[in-house]
């Protein structure tokens, strides 16, 4: 296929100079920009230094009095006053429906002053019953109160209540889990021949790793026996760690399921509780039925807990399967910022820049050259992409660390702890890293590609801004011209979102040297092909499917922002026609193919057969 063939489907999306106001696409007034001072125009060299990109800020997110005064009319609809007047003739009926409301207001009573009880004091030795060893190992991790989640979650918790719990990222979560799963615990006198008596299951591998961490350092002064169980550790020491007595384990979910299944001497008969770390992100990367299955094999009489910085209706299906409170069989959900304004933390500032395809990389490259001092985490949708892009940074002597899904567990353990432990550096990652990490001092989130889902952004930010107090981070968001409308998105799921605008002027103009490296170098052509693929294809399975439409591509740009001149010749399995049938894939030289597994030319080809 030709370039001009290939790039039939192209729209026009605008250019990077002349591009649709963010602010009259979702109808929001704004004020004129302030011009932009004139700057000396950067060499040309992909090694030289450049001026640090100018900010443009224009806020895009405003109060929205309709949609307010739509939610307090409902508020109004159900109020108690639709109960102070009845007729006379429905004296029974009146009767029932106050019985109904005083008993309602009696229950909201008591779970508020249950949660203002929680509220009063946030020191650690407040909580009820907590033993003084778990106090000291507190201490010496350096915390001195409880935030909001912990003292909201925690006496329920330890009163044997399943929780449902939503807060935001880096607030304090995996505490508010671990130091009632400890608690319970040495309560129930467990030794390490009683086996395993908590469970915490995480959607990441990175995620248990960090988790675990917590584990040792809260269990420091106990005797309890604590392990790890994760996909590409090894089977046979974890095996032999569980059947001699694991107290708290952390393990994901398939990996746990395996050792479920298969491992003698894994004694989980004693559970207590279980635990499920951001139940949305296992239930999307497809590990439901994972899920249930482990449900189905664990004791049925023990004490659920399910958190997660966001919750959907996966969730709430799930919810129903996993929890048997010993109550009322209803567990206690705790939103702890429901009521809030925004979804993400009021100290991290984000932003967003408009940028056509073969922009984005130059835009990245002249961020992270200006920023070496900062740490910077860079998403992206693929694992090729983060591949190529680490190779090329690299290459050009802006160093990098690269973390995906196909790495060995060794160097995804090593990458990990080397980017936590680092004062700057970038990190340039796929969506495995935005789950729940805990990485010290993260400066810039940088989203080079945008989450398919929102719920993801929400995520990916929270890397940065985490912790008690004033602690500030930001974060930029790369969108395409034609995907403007994923701000509507944002603004729907509660996310304050700026504008930002990179000068042209000032971001480097390397694409000539970016392309005849890409063409001379034999790996990073290699690898660049397989990125630009790999790209196309996450584009064309993207569910938001009027934002993320791989129809409105410009394949010429977007093979520019990989180091080609022209697209490259891959095979990229979807239709670029506008059709939604897929590509028939190529039957092999004899004729192999999935209706005729033996070929076609059975007669005449020896090479099928031996004796």
């Amino acid at each position: 296929m030709s370039a001009e063939q290939q790039s039939v489907v192209v729209i026009k999306a605008g250019s990077f100079n002349k591009r649709p106001r963010a602010s009259e696409f979702l109808g929001i007034s704004s004020e004129k920009r302030s011009p932009i001072p004139e700057t000396k125009e950067p060499e040309s060299s992909i090694h030289s230094e450049l001026d640090q990109p100018e900010l443009v800020q224009q806020d895009l997110i405003e109060n929205d009095s309709e949609a307010q005064s739509e939610q307090d009319s409902e508020y109004d609809s159900e109020s108690l006053g639709d109960y102070q007047e009845s007729d006379q003739g429905a004296d029974e009926q009146h009767e029932e429906i106050k019985e109904e409301v005083k008993e309602a207001l009696e229950d909201e009573e008591k779970q508020t002053s249950a949660e203002s009880f929680s509220f009063v004091n946030h020191s650690f030795d407040s909580i009820p019953g907590i033993s003084e060893n778990t106090l000291k190992a507190i201490g010496d991790m350096g915390f001195e109160k409880m935030t909001e989640v912990q003292a909201r979650t925690i006496p329920y918790s330890l009163s044997g209540r399943d929780v449902v719990a939503a807060a935001k990222t880096g607030s304090g979560k995996t505490m508010a889990f671990l130091i009632p799963a400890v608690e319970i615990l040495l309560k129930a006198n467990f030794k390490q021949r009683n086996g395993t008596g908590a469970i915490v299951i995480t959607p990441t591998r990175e995620l248990a790793l960090q988790i675990y961490g917590e584990v040792k350092r809260l269990c420091a002064h106990h005797s309890l026996s604590h392990g790890l169980v994760i996909g590409g550790a090894d089977r046979k020491t974890e095996a032999t760690k569980l059947s001699k007595g694991v107290n708290l384990l952390i393990a994901t979910p398939g990996r746990l399921l395996d050792h479920l299944k298969s491992t003698k001497g894994f004694a989980f008969k004693n559970l207590q509780i279980l635990i499920v770390d951001e139940a949305d992100r296992i239930l999307e990367i497809g590990f439901e039925k994972e899920l249930r299955e482990i449900i189905e094999t664990l004791p049925k009489k023990r004490q659920t807990m399910l958190f997660s910085a966001t919750q959907t209706q996966k969730v709430q299906d799930i919810t129903r399967v996993v929890t048997t409170s010993p109550q009322d069989g209803k567990p206690i959900y705790i939103g702890v910022d429901d009521k809030e304004e925004f979804a993400t933390r009021d100290t991290l500032e984000q932003g967003y820049v408009i940028c056509s395809s073969d922009q984005r990389f130059l835009l990245l490259y002249t961020f992270l050259k200006k920023n070496r001092n900062k740490k910077v985490i860079v998403f992206f949708s693929t694992c090729s992409a983060v591949t190529f892009y680490a190779e090329l940074l690299n290459y050009v002597d802006i160093p990098v660390l690269a973390l995906h899904g196909k790495l060995k567990q060794n160097k995804r353990t090593a990458t990990f702890f080397e980017f936590a432990n680092c004062e700057h550096g970038a990190l340039l990652s796929t969506d495995v890293a935005a789950r729940g990490l805990d990485i010290p001092a993260v400066d810039w989130i940088i989203q080079f590609d945008p989450p398919n889902d929102p719920r993801e952004y929400i995520h990916r930010v929270g890397r940065t801004a985490r912790g008690v107090g004033d602690v500030r981070g930001k974060a930029l968001l790369f969108l395409l011209p034609q995907e403007l409308s994923y701000l509507k998105y944002l603004k729907a799921a509660r996310v304050p979102i700026k504008e930002y605008e990179f000068p042209p002027n000032k971001i480097a103009k390397v694409q000539t040297q970016l392309e005849a490296l890409v063409e001379k170098n034999y790996y990073l052509h290699r690898s660049a092909r397989e990125a630009y693929r790999s790209y196309v294809q996450a584009y064309a399975q993207a569910t938001l499917k009027n934002v993320f439409n791989v129809h409105s591509l410009d394949l010429l740009q977007v093979a520019k922002s990989f180091g080609f001149t022209v697209p490259p010749k891959v095979s990229l399995g979807i239709s670029l026609t506008g059709k939604n049938s897929r590509k028939q894939q190529q039957k092999s030289r004899l004729g192999f193919s999935e209706e005729n597994p033996y070929g076609v030319d059975q007669s005449a080809s020896a090479k099928q057969w031996s004796r």
